[in-house]
């Protein structure tokens, strides 16, 4: 049955005429939106404040940034050097003392093995910019390597370091640069840094607070990428070595540094010729600290900040047949740029402990 339009329109005018009596009726009706609508309007007020603020920081000069320690309240630094002449030795301490030139309160106590101060040393220290102390100190013929003994079969630069030593405790003897030795009191850190090694200006940071003997890892030494500490919650409990790990202080000339204030009150404490293979700086450690009391720098110990390179030693053949036709290079040419270039570490050590699946821990950047 078909529905006619107009039942159909009658239909939609009952609808229509219901919804708008219903809306009428609720116009009269108390309204319960009031809490809604002021939360809407505080969260709306806050936005506004925080816009406001925003833009009063955009117009605010930024703060000064937190200025460092004035370099008088810094501990000093003594960084112990010994050298001996080589046709590289020049370079090596050019590049070295520019290294310490960019380290704050560091007083650097460079220790020749000859008997007297040379014209080349002496006059790079005083060409450096730094503070420093110059010594000498010779070698005893019986300690010295003889033609074609490997480097490590005897301990070297120990009585240049062991004359350094002395001149904190007591001065004297100092052919240039600062005679004093530091006054009681001083605050300071000593550190035995050799001249072909290469340094990172963060590890003289690091180091500058001990306390006792504080200690890193050293890159590309015995065999290794690195040797250094183990550290569990802060402490030293190990070192990852390879050669000789019982040794009572296994870690390398170059991967610790002692408080001076500790070196001086233990006078007995040095670096011993007679000490075996690799004990040398077990030597003068053992009458400083307990192992259990090494305090661990650089990151827990897991960044390298030092290595141990060596410079190649040059060849000569082609100066050696100029000297002998007399046209030999000019030896008053002062040189200043140097061709050198770093041994290749040798690795047996590590890849032994890699078969064994001991390695040097990757994560470790060296």
């Amino acid at each position: 049955m078909k529905l006619k339009l107009k039942n159909v329109f009658l239909a939609y005018f009952l609808v229509s005429i219901s919804g708008l009596l219903y809306a009428l009726v609720q116009l009269g009706q108390p309204c319960d939106c009031l809490p809604s609508l002021r939360a809407a309007a505080e969260q709306l007020r806050q936005k506004d404040l925080r816009i406001s603020e925003l833009q009063a920081d955009l117009h605010r000069p930024p703060p000064a940034p937190a200025q460092p320690p004035e370099p008088e309240a810094l501990p000093t630094i003594y960084v112990v050097t010994p050298t001996y002449a080589r046709l590289v030795q020049k370079a090596e301490l050019v590049r070295l003392s520019q290294t310490l030139s960019l380290v704050p309160r560091l007083h650097w106590l460079l220790v020749e093995d000859a008997e007297g101060p040379t014209p080349l040393v002496s006059g790079l220290l005083a060409a450096s910019g730094l503070l420093f102390t110059h010594l000498v100190a010779l070698t005893p013929k019986a300690q010295r390597l003889r033609e074609g003994e490997p480097g490590w079969v005897r301990p070297r630069g120990v009585e240049q370091r062991n004359r350094a030593l002395d001149w904190l405790r007591s001065g004297g003897g100092a052919v240039g640069g600062q005679k004093d030795p530091p006054p009681p009191g001083t605050r300071g850190v000593v550190y035995f840094a050799d001249d072909d090694n290469t340094y990172s200006r963060e590890l003289f940071e690091e180091m500058r607070w001990t306390r006792g003997v504080s200690v890193w890892p050293v890159g590309l030494v015995g065999g290794l990428r690195f040797e250094g500490p183990r550290v569990q919650d802060g402490r030293v409990v190990g070192f990852h070595t390879a050669w000789e790990p019982n040794r009572p202080f296994p870690v390398d000339m170059a991967g610790f540094a002692v408080a001076l204030p500790l070196l001086l009150a233990k006078p007995d404490a040095q670096f011993d010729a007679t000490a075996p293979r690799g004990h040398l700086e077990s030597s003068l450690l053992s009458h400083l600290v307990d192992p259990k009391d090494l305090e661990p720098r650089a990151a827990n110990c897991t960044r390298v900040l030092v290595w141990h390179t060596r410079t190649e030693k040059p060849k000569m053949k082609q100066e050696e047949q100029l000297q002998r036709q007399g046209r030999g290079s000019d030896p008053a040419v002062e040189v200043l740029v140097w061709h050198t270039r770093t041994e290749k570490p040798k690795m047996k050590q590590e890849e032994q402990l890699q078969r064994q699946g001991r390695g040097s821990d990757p994560a470790v950047e060296v």
